[in-house]
């Protein structure tokens, strides 16, 4: 995965803030607090998650399935901006 090695530091910084987020969920049960907050840390967390793999599916697709020096003609700008839409709906 080459294209994570470009982007290792902006990769690891959000993966550390998801970190933080899901230590916060344990801090937020360890200290009984209510459904409510619990969930919303809960679904903070996820959505981060959700934003990574979508970054780096995104980054495959471009790297690896759609590289045009590659694979010239595999598939036009069009239809991989519609694939990606599909990919970023699907994971929020």
């Amino acid at each position: 995965m080459t294209h994570t090695l470009h982007e290792k530091k902006k990769l690891l910084a959000r993966t550390r803030r998801i970190k933080g987020q899901v230590e916060a969920i344990e801090r937020a049960l360890d200290g009984e607090a209510g459904c409510e907050p619990v969930l919303h840390l809960i679904a903070a967390a996820r959505g981060a998650m959700a934003g990574l793999m979508a970054e780096v599916v995104e980054e495959h697709v471009r790297t690896h399935l759609v590289d045009a020096e590659k694979h010239p003609g595999a598939l036009d700008n069009d239809a991989v901006e519609q694939l990606l839409d599909v990919v970023r709906s699907y994971l929020k």
